[in-house]
């Protein structure tokens, strides 16, 4: 009696093939799993933003800093390493781009609390009007903002103040400008932007169409919002790459 030919597609095949193709077809979800897993950022990398030291030839980092946040409790160098946060400098009597900026602040935060739940990214604001802006006024402007629908989460987000003179100089370390200005609204001018710092406290960012390092990211613009939240993903995903391991021979 003959055998009959198995069939694969419309091809005649024989018991070896086809023992063949179900191999293929097992290992298929694993590769990629794999792909997915460990493969998912070996072509995109943020760079890091400032020159390295010329002494040490190390990447520029965030200066030492301590100040009290909306609770009285401490925050510096030591609670945010570890950590990826995004920063920015506002103060909470700002009359124009202060509430859009909180506002894009709490987006990204529960855009990523959604959509990321192996890590949890930081949000630190410091205020440029230390004198007036106490813990007691971040936590009534906070209050304010959320019966303007404006939700922020205190788990993950501090709002910090201290010496004046200190929290100027720190802005320098994140590449932004702040100082009085009696012309300004509110009497401050600082800038607009959010700053994205990784584990290691190093200033990252992705790039524009034309290839150039972005730096910061305008916290009123909608689409630089959307390219900080593609970004945070991004250096997530640096920190999910397998370690290379050292060759024994």
């Amino acid at each position: 009696m003959e055998e009959k030919t198995k069939a694969f597609l419309g091809i005649p095949i024989t018991s070896v093939t086809s023992v063949f193709i179900l191999l293929i077809i097992l290992a298929l979800p694993l590769g990629i799993y794999k792909i997915i897993t460990t493969g998912s950022n070996n072509f995109i990398k943020l760079d890091i933003v400032g020159e390295k030291d010329p002494l040490t030839n190390k990447d520029h980092t965030i200066a030492d800093f301590s100040f009290v946040n909306q609770y009285g409790d401490m925050v510096n160098n030591n609670s945010m390493n570890g950590n990826i946060y995004i920063a920015d400098f506002f103060f909470t009597n700002c009359p124009s781009i202060c509430p859009i900026m909180t506002k894009n602040m709490a987006y990204v935060q529960k855009t990523l609390s959604k959509e990321v739940k192996s890590q949890k990214v930081k949000f630190l604001s410091y205020t440029v009007d230390p004198k007036n802006d106490t813990p007691d006024r971040f936590l009534q402007y906070i209050e304010e903002m959320r019966q303007k629908n404006v939700f922020i989460d205190l788990e993950n987000w501090d709002f910090v103040t201290g010496e004046k003179e200190d929290i100027y100089n720190i802005a320098k370390s994140y590449f932004v400008n702040v100082s009085p200005d009696s012309l300004a609204p509110g009497g401050f001018l600082h800038s607009e932007y959010f700053v994205l710092i990784d584990k290691e406290g190093r200033v990252r960012s992705g790039t524009d169409k034309s290839g150039n390092v972005v730096g910061v990211y305008d916290g009123t613009n909608e689409a630089q919002i959307k390219d900080l939240i593609k970004d945070v993903k991004v250096l997530m995903a640096e920190y999910h790459r397998p370690p290379k391991t050292k060759r024994k021979w």
